[in-house]
């Protein structure tokens, strides 16, 4: 499954929705490394990209939150520090075990919880910063 981004996912926020499309890339990148069982390093170079741009995604998601004084701020970087910590544990994962149906399958699964939270929390941030 490719991940695209589509007009519920747009928040309308230019900042936000191009680093949201680097993300799908970066997931499809790894994606299709897997796939197509490609080196370990390759696995493991794009798994750390995508690590390390989740948190400079996030990063910026709450600067503009706390430049705005998003009244939902506290709740946002909580989500936003969990899923570091759960993106980190999958990624260590495929690292070690390798690109396995389970860790794959995970993976997929904190995938699908980034899109919910690009279809609630994230649309409701840029609302907020168009509004401020």
């Amino acid at each position: 499954m490719r991940y695209e981004m589509t007009k519920d996912l747009e928040t309308g926020n230019a900042l936000i929705d191009s680093e949201h499309r680097q993300l799908f890339k970066a997931v499809n990148d790894l994606l299709d490394a897997c796939s197509q069982g490609k080196g370990r390093s390759q696995v493991e170079s794009t798994l750390d990209f995508l690590v390390s741009y989740v948190a400079k995604h996030f990063g910026d998601e709450e600067k503009l939150q706390v430049q705005t004084s998003y009244p939902g701020y506290a709740a946002h970087r909580q989500f936003h520090e969990w899923y570091k910590g759960e993106l980190a544990v999958t990624a260590r994962d495929i690292k070690t075990q390798g690109a396995s149906i389970a860790a794959l399958n995970s993976l997929n699964q904190m995938v699908g919880k980034l899109l919910m939270h690009i279809r609630t929390d994230d649309r409701k941030v840029a609302q907020h910063v168009r509004q401020s």
